[in-house]
């Protein structure tokens, strides 16, 4: 992965970056502006921000001493897996975590950012379309990029043969080599799709239709939804209407899940039968919640239609060290209501989301499964309270008590989140109602830190809970790894869908979750930059694997950073090198 790598940037302009966009952790690489062929890593650390001379001897990169590597990659992809340790000379710890990815060079749908060569060529013999073509970095010269497109010849294995077409950037513009060059990507791809390439053996290569990515920068997905959102040209003998984005990504997902097949046996079993609100939407029987206690002479006594569902894609881990886990369930029936609370109390689940009125176009989602106001009611072995109800702008919040009948003084405090304004069959008008919920809903979680998962549910425990699931999934690893983290929409619903079926249901309801997650970016990037400090530190660094590294404030603004090590080059300063710099100690 090269995305870290910001091959026209200053010092400063790092320092900046890492300073809005960044977290502790945060990290990137760029050409050095004092000694050409180098290279220098930029750190956030903590609040501050730490610069790294990399040394490219034309044999190797180094950090001016400790371990050695063929490329930048490799070093980078070595001090990101803690294998070398990076500190300074107050015994800080130097953690390169989270990559700042650089905004890409294009917005166009057929580039693909990091993908290697192997799995470019797997794509696209997959998709066995001579003529399919895609954009990628290249791995091994970060700055230069490569176009891979899939010919009508053989290879010797008998798959079609995917050429690999080098592009490569000099002075901000972009060439295949020959007197050719175009001002941007797209410019190139548009002018080679029109003439075809022809490669060294004298083979042509013709770009007829692109292979789209789905992959993106957080930080860019508005170009994306724009993007989406637009409509096709239609084609000679094709009507006028036609399909936008949105539809091929969701169209796309559909197919794939056709071919997801995991057992349902426990939800098909005649004794379930009458516990699934709908009769064909059945949990996985591999993440299905059992019940426990129950009577194990009575077959299916353990059942309920609810599954766990794991944010498998996200790097941040809960208390226990594990990923964050939500159940996601169907609207009660009127008996499967002491099931539910069974649930509720053997997870020690501390909040509920339930996204559905209980009576929508006079149809029953969902039974009432909690008393009246200030009232209790006996659910099987349980008792439940409600203690207080109120409403706020387009949620109502209940709060409620959970205790054993038997032992009616041992009980739990239960928050009831339920979400009024999302309408049957569709989607809310604007993201915002939902963002704040969630927020409500997850600063609620975090008071109890030693709570189960949160139960999610609408009426069919897929449509909306799959769309809160994705959307709270994807907040969590933009809080957790930066505005700049690569997201891929697509994949969260598939990692969903493996663990519960048909999660996220509609293409409204998928278009609903990129506009939610742009709508939180594009607020966190107006909070950000409110309470940015205006006065800051930096510092610089001797790095080498096993000796500490030094703190130098800049005494002048040319002075970016040094690798005070005995192996130092003498380099004197040219005068080339007098506007990139550091920010003085204030």
């Amino acid at each position: 992965m090269v995305r870290w790598f910001h091959r026209d940037i200053t010092g400063l302009q790092a320092e900046e970056m890492l300073k809005i966009r960044g977290i502790h952790g945060s990290f990137l690489a760029r050409p050095s502006k004092k000694i050409a062929g180098d290279f220098s890593l930029s750190v956030r650390v903590g609040e501050q921000v730490t610069h790294i001379r990399i040394q490219n001897t034309g044999d190797y990169y180094d950090l001016y001493g400790g371990e050695k590597f063929a490329t930048l990659s490799e070093l980078v992809e070595y001090y990101t897996q803690e294998n070398g340790i990076l500190q300074d000379k107050d015994c800080t710890l130097i953690e390169l975590k989270y990559p700042l990815n650089c905004s890409d060079p294009t917005t166009e749908r057929w580039y693909h950012g990091h993908l290697s060569g192997p799995n470019a060529e797997k794509l696209l013999c997959v998709r066995d379309d001579p003529g399919t073509f895609l954009v990628r970095e290249s791995l091994s010269k970060p700055g230069d990029f490569v176009l891979s497109v899939l010919t009508e010849e053989t290879s010797k294995t008998g798959a079609k043969r995917v050429s690999h077409i080098k592009i490569m950037c000099q002075n901000d513009r972009y060439t295949v080599g020959g007197s050719e060059m175009f001002d941007t990507l797209t410019d190139l791809v548009e002018f080679y799709k029109r003439k075809g390439i022809e490669e060294i053996s004298g083979n042509w290569v013709h770009l007829k239709q692109p292979y789209f990515s789905t992959r993106l920068n957080a930080a860019d997905i508005d170009s994306r939804v724009r993007q989406l959102d637009l409509t096709q040209q239609p084609q000679e003998g094709e009507g006028e209407k036609t399909k936008a984005g949105f539809w091929e990504e969701f169209d796309t997902l559909q197919k794939f899940e056709a071919k997801v097949k995991k057992s349902r046996e426990e939800g098909q079993r005649p004794e379930n039968k009458s516990k699934n609100r709908y009769k064909n939407i059945l949990p996985f029987n591999e993440t299905r919640v059992a019940l426990q206690d129950t009577d194990p002479e009575v077959v299916g006594s353990d059942y309920i239609n609810a599954n766990y569902v794991k944010n498998k894609l996200s790097d941040k881990l809960s208390e226990s060290g594990e990923p964050k886990v939500y159940i996601a369930t169907q609207g009660c029936l009127a008996t499967t209501v002491n099931d539910f609370w069974q649930m509720v109390w053997q997870e020690n689940s501390r909040v509920i989301v339930m996204t559905t009125r209980e009576v929508e176009k006079g149809r029953n989602k969902c039974v009432p499964y909690w008393p009246d106001l200030q009232s209790s009611k006996d659910y099987g072995p349980f008792v439940v309270t409600l203690t207080s109800e109120r409403e706020a702008t387009d949620y109502k919040i209940r709060v409620l008590e959970i205790a054993l009948v038997d032992k009616p003084k041992v009980s739990r405090t239960i928050w009831h989140y339920q979400y009024m304004s999302w309408p049957d069959h569709g989607v809310p008008q604007e993201p915002g109602g939902v963002l704040s919920f969630l927020g409500q809903v997850n600063s609620k979680q975090e008071v109890y830190p030693d709570a189960g998962p949160m139960v999610i549910h609408c009426s069919a425990g897929i449509g909306r809970t799959g769309t809160i699931v994705v959307i709270d999934m994807i907040l969590m690893t933009i809080d957790s790894t930066g505005l700049d983290c690569e997201l891929d929409i697509p994949k969260y619903i598939q990692m969903v869908r493996e663990q519960r079926s048909g999660m996220v249901q509609t293409e409204a309801q998928y278009k609903f979750i990129y506009l939610a997650v742009s709508e939180y970016i594009q607020t966190t990037k107006a909070k950000d930059c409110a309470s940015m400090e205006t006065e800051t530190e930096y510092g610089n660094l001797q790095l080498t694997k096993h000796q500490p590294a030094s703190r130098k404030v800049s005494k002048n603004k040319e002075e970016l950073y040094e690798n005070l090590s005995k192996g130092k080059k003498d380099v004197k300063k040219s005068k080339s090198d007098k506007k990139s710099g550091s920010v003085k100690k204030r």
